[in-house]
């Protein structure tokens, strides 16, 4: 595995207080204060996204020639505007809670994601009820996209419907609630940012097709929660595409976020429903800190776990459903990417239980370079698909970032100690029976 860089409510006032999660702060326009546990890039301008892009693709190469099956990472901060990405996601989750909003109108509140769905009927009238488009214009929608045909639609009906919505002539307007004013559900991508779009879309598509032609998997890193809408959509956008036959592209799921489990599900019920392949790596998380700071100083709720005990909980949730997809369709495959040896040990129970074989490659390991080897040798001497992370650039940035993941891991150096007590041990086995090479 090759990374670069080193590694590449209900109430509109609680809506209101959420949705300052996606707007643009100053004091986080380079996205990089407070980040331990992984590395960010500046954007200068189009031509050194080209750069990263290139970069990216001596990686992909570099990963072919060093094994069969290999990974290679990318970040999206890396091949498109921060701005754009935040204004992207700003974009999708407004069109996402006004779905959710017309659900709690029809007492639905609460209910799991893929559980709530909108009776067609009922959703034109309360769209033409709130001035937004007329029954007529809300019928040509679900007619032209041929949804809502089983008399219901959820939430990826609804998302099914974005693209075509932002190219209308005129502006969605929905009424808010506080001052009972018409305010803009989407406004138009200007043409810069729909030049933004098509760019870092052209840029995913070569790295992927690079990929795809040396044997190399494609991992898309998550980055903050408020680019992460936006590298999601953009990510499956690109699964769709080459994701057919095989798991080429990887997206990544951090399980400190709240909304992990939503995510996760809500993008496995797509892929069964559109017939690609699900891939992806579960991570815990590296932007803790910046993301709370942000959080308390623009005054939105803190979308990070309260307790390392329920980001452990959130993990494993969703690893337990990838793992159940892989088992019902064969159609998943996941990179457990942790050096948390209770995970390592649930996803073998869980595996044995399941029936998915080592040999299937249907779950991998993934673990840093120079850490953890007591966990990542045993994986892969059982025949368990297992990598480590190779954290690639110039020394001055490689060292400060693994000094930040030491720190990040604060139970490093008790593990070292651990691991280096394993290692002797395992010596002095071979010396007494003589296999010392074996």
């Amino acid at each position: 595995l090759v990374g670069h860089g080193p590694s590449p409510s209900s109430s509109t006032s609680g809506a209101e207080k959420r949705e300052k999660q996606y707007r643009a702060h100053q004091g986080f326009g380079d996205h990089h204060g407070g980040v331990t546990g992984a590395h960010t890039y500046f954007y200068a301008d189009e031509a050194k996204c080209d750069q990263h892009m290139e970069t990216f693709l001596r990686c992909i190469d570099a990963s072919s020639g060093s094994s069969e099956d290999g990974f290679s990472a990318i970040k999206l901060t890396a091949l498109a505007r921060p701005q754009f990405l935040v204004r992207f996601s700003e974009v999708l989750v407004k069109w996402r809670r006004f779905f959710h909003q017309m659900a709690a109108e029809e007492g639905q509140a609460g209910r799991a994601v893929l559980d709530t769905k909108l009776e067609v009927e009922k959703l034109q009238e309360a769209l033409a009820n709130l001035g937004i488009v007329s029954k007529a214009e809300s019928q040509q929608w679900f007619t032209g996209e041929n949804l809502g045909t089983s008399g219901t639609v959820d939430l990826l009906d609804w998302n099914s419907l974005f693209d075509s919505r932002t190219k209308l002539s005129r502006p969605l307007l929905i009424p808010n609630r506080k001052t009972g004013q018409l305010e803009p559900l989407l406004s138009r991508f200007s043409e810069e940012e729909e030049l933004q779009m098509k760019r870092v879309l052209q840029r995913m598509d070569v790295l992927a097709k690079r990929a795809m032609e040396k044997g190399v998997r494609l991992m898309v890193d998550a980055e903050q929660s408020y680019f992460q809408p936006a590298i999601s959509r953009l990510t499956v956008e690109t699964q769709r595409r080459f994701n057919g036959s095989q798991p080429l592209i990887y997206n990544t799921y951090q399980c400190y976020l709240k909304e992990a489990y939503n995510n996760v599900t809500g993008d496995v019920e797509l892929s069964r429903r559109e017939g690609w392949h699900f891939g992806t790596k579960l991570v815990r998380g590296a932007y803790m800190e910046q993301e709370r700071e942000r959080a308390a100083q623009m005054g939105y709720e803190d979308p990070i776990n309260p307790t390392y005990e329920k980001t452990n909980e959130m993990y494993h949730r969703c690893l337990d459903y990838v793992l159940e997809e892989i088992k019902h369709s064969r159609r998943a495959s996941v990179m457990v990417a942790s050096h948390n040896e209770d995970t390592v040990k649930f996803t073998l129970r869980r595996m044995m239980e399941l029936g998915i074989h080592p040999s299937d490659k249907k779950v991998c390991f993934g673990q840093l370079l120079g850490m953890c080897d007591q966990i990542t040798f045993p994986l892969g001497q059982a025949g368990f698909p297992v990598y480590k992370y190779v954290p690639y650039g110039p020394v001055k940035e490689v060292l400060p970032y693994l000094s930040r993941r030491a720190q990040e891991n604060r139970g490093f150096m008790q593990r070292a100690n651990r691991e280096r007590d394993l290692l002797w041990k395992e010596v002095k086995r071979r010396l007494l029976t003589g296999n010392l090479f074996s």
